[in-house]
């Protein structure tokens, strides 16, 4: 069985990939114009730029990416300079950034595939299900130092599954219909195989010998094709958060990433402790996940193994007040303050809702979500 290293961060570090839908200014409609956007990226001559901005499965779709960063306003800033860039970009090529979970009237018909073969390959495997992912998301990676921290925080991180999918919930929609979910993302992204909720390992050695298996089975040829929602990334030293729908402000992001690195980083801290709170069990997190696809903000979650539920928005408050001096020495406190301010008001799913209940028109959804995004 081959041994896994997973290279471990000197710090607990941050990186944030962001995923946008290119559209069509006039339209709304998705815009299989990435080629074009990335031949702008290339021409601009800076490697930096490059090194920031990717491609991904669909050609109506970029990613932005930071560098390793110290704090979440680091991180913010990070990706707030390259936003710049890309948006004036994308005006002179005629499309727009759209930062949301799904596209409320995209068809995946029309869509078409970055030239790639593992992408080619990856959808040859999977058919229908495969060509049917119109989705974007956010990740954000944390550093850990040690690999044996790695399995346990993953695990404990899936308690609070439900919290960072409802405060990122952005996919009311789907090719025409409201479909009752907050994020309907969630809930397509999990049928693709190896995607989903990650296998709740206790040691190094098990995953590694599940790895072997999928190599062994076909399954995967590398790791990064296992595309659980919380996963390990060993050749980066850090734990990849992977849960949360596609975020249309930078406001939000901070906010997100601000929590996602608190938490990892008490939960690297009661490890060491030995203070881990028991793990849920699996069909616990399972209906987490649904809960908060299904109702958002409105969720009633379960928060422990012991079964005890809660409004997620009363938990996250607490969880906010706990984490607040973590956030205080990891320099992220007006940020962690900001979750209040998502769980207290609307988020993007209720605010898509009230432009399509107010208006009739998903086009204007569109719009709106596009007019969220401050590139300055």
């Amino acid at each position: 069985m081959e041994h896994i290293e997973f290279v471990g961060s000197p710090a607990p570090t941050i990186g944030v990939e962001w995923e946008f839908a290119l559209v069509d200014k006039t339209t709304g409609e998705l815009s299989n114009s990435a080629a074009d956007l990335f031949e702008k990226v290339v021409a601009h001559g800076d490697p930096t730029l490059e090194q920031r901005v990717h491609r991904e499965l669909l050609r109506n779709t970029v990613e932005l990416v930071t560098g390793v960063c110290a704090t979440t306003g680091d991180a913010v800033a990070d990706l707030r300079s390259t936003l710049r860039v890309v948006s004036g970009m994308a005006d002179e090529i005629g499309v727009d950034l759209f930062g949301a979970g799904t596209h409320p009237y995209g068809e995946w018909s029309t869509q078409q595939l970055t030239d790639a073969p593992r992408y080619a390959e990856l959808i040859e495997r999977t058919q229908w299900w495969g060509r049917q992912m119109l989705i974007w998301g956010v990740h954000v990676h944390v550093g850990i130092d040690r690999q044996e921290k790695v399995l346990p925080i993953v695990n404990a991180l899936l308690a609070f599954y439900p919290h960072l999918l409802a405060l990122s919930a952005s996919s009311p929609m789907w090719s025409g219909t409201d479909t009752g979910y907050a994020s309907n993302r969630a809930m397509m992204f999990q049928q693709l195989p190896t995607a989903g909720l990650p296998f709740q390992f206790s040691t190094w050695d098990q995953f590694e010998g599940f790895v072997a298996d999928q190599k062994t089975t076909g399954i995967i040829d590398h790791i990064n094709e296992v595309r659980w929602d919380i996963r390990p990334s060993p050749r980066l030293g850090t734990v990849e958060v992977r849960v949360c729908d596609g975020i249309s402000t930078l406001a939000e992001l901070g906010a997100i990433v601000s929590l996602i690195h608190c938490l990892v980083v008490d939960l690297d801290e009661r490890w060491t402790a030995g203070t881990l709170p028991r793990e849920m069990a699996p069909w616990l997190v399972q209906e987490n996940k649904w809960r908060a696809a299904r109702y958002g903000l409105d969720a009633v979650i379960i928060t422990d193994a012991d079964c005890t539920e809660r409004l997620v928005t009363d938990d996250l408050a607490d969880i906010v007040e706990r984490l607040s001096p973590i956030a205080e020495r990891l320099g992220c406190s007006e940020e962690l303050a900001s979750v209040l301010t998502i769980a207290s008001g609307k988020g993007s799913y209720q605010r898509q809702r009230a432009v399509l209940e107010r208006t009739g028109s998903m086009f204007d959804v569109v719009a709106a979500v596009v007019g969220e995004l401050d590139r300055t």
